[in-house]
């Protein structure tokens, strides 16, 4: 079985280094948004036309689950503050919670959650044609993947969009605002197609409307 995490790591361009702590790299990687990112990942194939796209725009390349924890983690944090009256007093970190688990069995679960919500997520527009498809099969052939990791992620592209899947693998409300953040960091946010595809999924999903406007605030917030 190929490492999920290292397969999203890569997948999203990552250098983080073996053994770093997910907190001191969910910090790190936060603070290197501004500052441009490493050298592109798979997903700069799949999400190379999406021109509004946070990943196509490089911003998120330098990192993985990290990175989309800890935007999760804030826009629940915060909303959860916002329900009680109270000021959000959150850790600096996400690691350790559900959106960052502390075993690897969990982490792996959630990274190909992510993987399959981001990938669903680029398929919604109807643009991933079997042109484009062999394109990235080709790429993906080139590249330095396990035998099983580019297997999963061909079947994955060759897959019909379901968003059924997607919903399932949010196995708590929690993880919910997780799959969300990460479909919306993947998707052109002036393209019609992708946008009706996050409000059916926010729905199926049952997020509260501002909790969704938190999670888009989250995301707006992220340099290009």
């Amino acid at each position: 079985m190929f490492d999920p995490q290292k397969l999203l790591t890569q997948f999203l361009g990552g250098g983080s280094k073996d053994g770093q702590s997910a907190g001191s790299m969910s910090t790190d990687l936060l603070k290197g948004l501004a500052g441009g990112a490493a050298a592109g990942g798979i997903a700069s194939m799949l999400f190379n036309s999406k021109s509004g796209s946070k990943l196509a725009q490089t911003a998120l390349k330098a990192g993985g689950t990290a990175v989309v924890a800890g935007l999760a983690y804030k826009a629940w944090s915060d909303w959860q503050a916002s329900k009680a009256g109270a000021q959000s007093t959150i850790a600096s970190s996400p690691e350790n919670t559900v959106f960052l688990p502390a075993t690897k069995p969990e982490r792996d679960d959630l990274s190909l959650a992510i993987l399959t919500a981001m990938i669903a997520a680029a398929k919604s527009d109807g643009h991933i044609d079997a042109k484009e498809q062999q394109a990235i099969f080709g790429k993906l052939g080139e590249s330095n993947l396990d035998t099983e990791a580019k297997a999963f992620l061909m079947d994955e592209l060759r897959k019909p969009l379901d968003i059924d899947a997607v919903v399932r693998s949010a196995t708590s409300p929690e993880r919910a605002v997780e799959i969300y953040t990460a479909s919306v960091l993947a998707i052109d946010a002036d393209d019609p197609a992708e946008q009706a595809y996050l409000t059916m999924l926010a729905a199926r999903l049952k997020l509260a409307p501002d909790l969704r406007a938190r999670i888009d605030a989250e995301a707006q917030k992220i340099p290009a």
